[in-house]
């Protein structure tokens, strides 16, 4: 929204400098933590008083859990996503299909994720909604995402897939292109979510791929960078670097009350709705498969549940003491922290290989 006062400017003067994404997006950063600061603790206060025993916790789960974090709230996401949101209407340019999509993506996973902690809450239990109409959900939303990409990139780009570290390589995959998208889309958003089981575990390494992402649009939506990059250019991508940047802010102040011990959950609300972010942003910029590098983690995670469900359905053994993997840690006496810890030290060591293939050609 800001931008527009650009719009003023003769080429000089305050109002030009509303011109740069970069200015723009420091704005979006410090607009979305001064939202989680001012807003999170009335939040929490009201979704303390409005759901009572807070979220409920797995009976199967570690035993730990069920005393350390029984009566905690939940539904924490709508902090981030409110966060997220109202910084990126003020600072992006609302003539940007890609912000659409993306906040599209976000806010309707957001939803979906709501309706699922407010079932959780009210019926006092860990069911929700059922799995089969969030996933179908998870799908018709992602589907509209990925036609809505394909129309806003250029013919020459539009329903291709590019394979990082081979410059020359874009694969046509036509109308083919949507289901592939909804995968990626679909996936991340289960995979956060999936990962979302300690104390900040979740968080922090979103944060760390929105950053990555974030620089990875903002190369690609530059012709000069993406040039010297080799890498294939996407114009108006810029500018998901300010919905990255408001999301790492965001971030920044639900990880305060999150911290542990953690004062509210993201819950689905927040998980579903993050992981869907970022596959969008992945999808925008032609970047798909650097997406599984950079949320590596995330996949971990689900291929940890994955093949347990398999594995047990097939032998009636498991493969890891608990799954998702981070609850096999805890098994193994992992104390939460160190878990934590760990895992947002993998998340950065994957986002740097990550941006190492903008270069690696």
């Amino acid at each position: 929204m800001l931008y527009f006062l650009s719009n003023f400017s003769d080429g000089g003067g305050v109002f030009n400098l509303f011109r740069y994404i970069t200015l723009r997006s420091g704005g979006a950063f410090f607009t979305a933590l001064l939202f989680g600061f001012v807003f999170g603790q009335p939040l929490i206060n009201l979704l303390r008083r409005r759901q009572g025993n807070g979220q409920p916790i797995r009976e199967d789960g570690p035993e730990a859990h069920i005393l350390a974090k029984a009566g905690t709230p939940t539904m924490g996401g709508v902090l981030i996503l409110g966060a997220l949101i109202v910084s990126t209407l003020i600072w992006a340019r609302l003539d940007n299909p890609y912000i659409w999509m993306t906040l599209f993506v976000t806010l309707a996973f957001g939803v979906v994720g709501f309706a699922d902690d407010y079932a959780k809450v009210s019926q006092g239990n860990t069911k929700g909604v059922p799995g089969r109409i969030r996933f179908g959900l998870g799908l018709g939303i992602a589907a509209i995402a990925a036609y809505w990409t394909m129309q806003a990139q250029p013919e020459a780009l539009s329903g291709t897939l590019a394979v990082p570290v081979f410059k020359n390589v874009l694969l046509n995959l036509g109308w083919f292109f949507i289901p592939f998208a909804v995968i990626v889309i679909v996936g991340s958003a289960n995979a956060v979510n999936l990962t979302d089981g300690l104390d900040g575990l979740a968080i922090m390494p979103v944060m760390i791929a929105a950053g990555t992402l974030g620089v990875i649009a903002y190369a690609v939506g530059r012709v000069d960078y993406s040039s010297y990059l080799e890498v294939h250019y996407v114009p108006g991508t810029g500018e998901l670097l300010i919905f990255a940047s408001a999301l790492i802010g965001g971030g920044l102040g639900f990880l305060w009350y999150n911290a542990p011990p953690a004062a509210v959950f993201m819950g689905d609300t927040g998980s579903l709705a993050l992981g869907g972010a970022l596959g969008a942003i992945a999808v925008a910029t032609k970047h798909e498969i650097v997406l599984a590098i950079v949320g590596g983690l995330f996949v971990v995670e689900a291929l940890s549940v994955i093949i347990q469900v398999l594995y047990f359905k097939k032998t009636g053994k498991r493969v890891f003491l608990m799954a998702p993997i981070h609850h096999h840690f805890e098994k193994l006496g992992w104390a939460e922290s160190q878990i934590v810890i760990r895992f947002w030290i993998i998340s950065l060591v994957l986002a740097l290989v990550g941006l190492a293939t903008l270069k690696l050609r």
